[in-house]
């Protein structure tokens, strides 16, 4: 069983939103702009939520989705919300 760092580190991470934004992982960069660099839209960003949450059991409140603009403030969140600092 993969302990809980491993399975909320930055690559794994990284795998599941490529997947929603329809990139491949090597394209994601930490501090690329969803919106302006992967043409994200609501929705997507949504679905990313939504991934993390049945991928991790973790909720991020939709209301933090202004910021979450890049791969690198998602970890943030992630981490923040499983009760530890970034």
């Amino acid at each position: 069983m993969a302990s809980t760092e491993t399975a909320l580190s930055l690559d794994s991470l990284r795998v599941l939103v490529a997947e929603v934004l329809e990139v491949e992982t090597y394209e994601l960069t930490d501090e690329g702009d969803f919106n302006e660099d992967y043409d994200a839209d609501s929705i997507r960003a949504i679905e990313i939520l939504a991934r993390i949450d049945m991928t991790y059991g973790i909720e991020i409140p939709q209301e933090d989705l202004p910021d979450l603009k890049t791969l690198s403030a998602v970890h943030a969140a992630l981490l923040r919300h499983a009760g530890r600092s970034a």
